[in-house]
């Protein structure tokens, strides 16, 4: 992290501070309950916001979307890989089903916490900001992330990462056991950890102010360019999200994917997605948030330790912060120990930092396709912000409808392909116990070319490198893999004949 940055998000903490202290009020006015925070209002006796003299408040705000973008990132990743890992041939029978619901719900937050991603995209697109769809790579940790960014099996501990991430201040600050509880699992490992409450009403407070942010950086003309629930929103209603054995819970909220014109639009997103995270006021609400649903798989699951003992475990034993090598099948080295970079690599801290070496040649393979994938899923999504919704079609080709299906695709495919390497062995020793997992290696850009023509092209590039690692897992990988790698072919294949006549079009 830029150690000035510590200094930008100064309001941040002093805001989070000022809730500690309210918190302190309202428990020694004996006020119980859980108290959501009501992110419109604000008293008028708090101090003003000082921005820091780096930025104009337009500006600032967008430094905070920024935030708030890579925050929702690199949470949805952690959530997806814990529910990829959860389960396996260690359940005993009688606690499958209830398994299989909790990796239900944690991937309906995954999902949620992709419509916060998109949605933050359509507010720095409509202030006119850049848009922001990077983050940080493992092993990473920085005051506004909840906790080090870290990809690992679900366990109780991380899963206590997850509530308390997402809970209100105020109810991690009650007696209550089971704040207790999870408050004790956090503080073990992260002692500093935070939530992002604070962030929210940041923004909130100065997106909503004309003297920080003038009327005019509202523009409504990029509604056409935003995304939109009827485009992104298929099969993510009240629960459904692909979830045809019907495992998600009753009453899970919409994926919120709001398009905006105006200010208030704006206002009333962000407020929305803190709402969704935190708790709401009701005791039984219909649209539980995601503290509500993580807590109760953590009580169901803390449960199903109890009455068993802890006798197996609730995941797989797949890596922690899994990544391929340099010095990998493909390019071996005469010296593993050494490099041309010596002395300039950062070492992780190993304390709070570990990394699983993934060196299975057929993981590593399924490692590699894994990324391109996950780097074309970002790129098509980046590529849609920049495509209007049907005013750019050429002939019979809906470019925009194209890249949001493609993008769709691409989320089935990581799913697909992180199913098969938690199952694969992390090694090829023997008496390997620990198996690979999906690595989500940060692209190294995220910014496609100018002009329509190059950005079809970059697309064409990636779909091109993923064809030598089909043909590779087809010798490689099991039988029961290759109807899958047929039909990721035979699909990449038919959308390159579509780019092909796209750039014929449009060259």
């Amino acid at each position: 992290m830029q150690r000035n940055f510590e200094r930008y998000l100064g309001p941040v903490f002093e805001r989070a501070q000022l809730n500690k202290v309210r918190t302190e009020a309202l428990r020694s006015a004996n006020f119980d309950g859980i108290q959501s925070m009501d992110y419109s209002t604000f008293e008028t006796s708090e101090a003003p916001i000082r921005i820091p003299p780096e930025f104009n408040g337009k500006d600032y705000v967008t430094f905070l979307l920024c935030i708030d973008a890579e925050i929702e990132h690199g949470l949805m990743l952690q959530y997806l890989y814990a529910a990829y890992s959860l389960g396996g041939p260690q359940i005993p029978e009688p606690y499958r089903q209830q398994i299989k619901e909790a990796q239900e719900v944690i991937l309906g937050i995954a999902k949620e916490e992709m419509g916060h991603f998109v949605s933050v995209q359509n507010v720095l697109k409509l202030i006119g900001a850049p848009l922001h769809f990077e983050r940080q790579d493992y092993p990473w940790d920085t005051p506004f992330y909840p906790f080090p960014f870290k990809l690992e099996p679900l366990t109780l501990g991380s899963l206590a990462k997850y509530v308390y991430a997402e809970a209100p201040q105020s109810w991690l600050d009650k007696d209550d056991e089971w704040a207790q509880e999870i408050k004790r699992w956090v503080h073990a490992e992260v002692p500093h950890a935070n939530t992002v409450g604070a962030l929210f009403e940041v923004l909130l407070k100065l997106i909503n102010d004309p003297d920080v942010i003038s009327d005019e950086a509202f523009q409504p003309e990029t509604f056409p360019f935003q995304a939109k629930f009827d485009e992104w929103g298929r099969g993510y209603k009240k629960g459904e999200r692909g979830n045809p054995d019907g495992s998600g819970p009753a009453g899970s909220p919409d994926v919120l994917v709001m398009p905006l014109a105006s200010r208030d639009d704006a206002f009333k997103a962000l407020s929305e997605i803190a709402e969704q995270g935190e708790a709401s006021e009701e005791e039984h609400p219909p649209t539980p948030s995601h503290f509500q649903r993580f807590l109760s798989v953590y009580q169901t699951l803390s449960q199903i330790m109890h009455d068993t003992a802890s006798t197996f475990p609730l995941s797989r034993n797949v890596a922690i912060n899994p990544e391929i090598p340099a010095d990998s099948g493909d390019y071996p080295s005469d010296d593993p120990n050494s490099s041309p970079s010596e002395g300039q690599i950062y070492e992780p801290d190993q304390k709070y930092n570990e990394l699983d070496l993934i060196t299975n040649p057929e993981a590593q393979t399924w490692g590699h396709l894994f990324n391109l994938r996950y780097r074309m899923l970002l790129n098509f999504l980046t590529h849609s912000f920049l495509l209007d919704d049907g005013f750019n079609n050429v002939g019979a080709i809906a470019p925009r409808g194209m890249i949001i299906n493609s993008t769709f695709g691409e989320m089935y495919n990581i799913r697909s392909i992180a199913s098969v390497m938690v199952q694969l062995p992390l090694s090829t020793d023997p008496n390997e116990k620990k198996f690979a997992g999906p690595p989500f290696l940060v692209p190294y850009t995220l910014t496609l070319p100018m002009g329509e023509h190059n950005r079809w092209r970059t697309h064409k590039d990636l779909i091109q490198a993923s064809q030598p690692l089909i043909a590779k897992l087809l010798q490689q990988s099991a039988d029961h893999n290759h109807r899958y790698l047929h039909s990721l072919r035979e699909a990449d294949l038919r959308l390159l004949q579509v780019i092909d006549e796209l750039t014929e079009i449009t060259a």
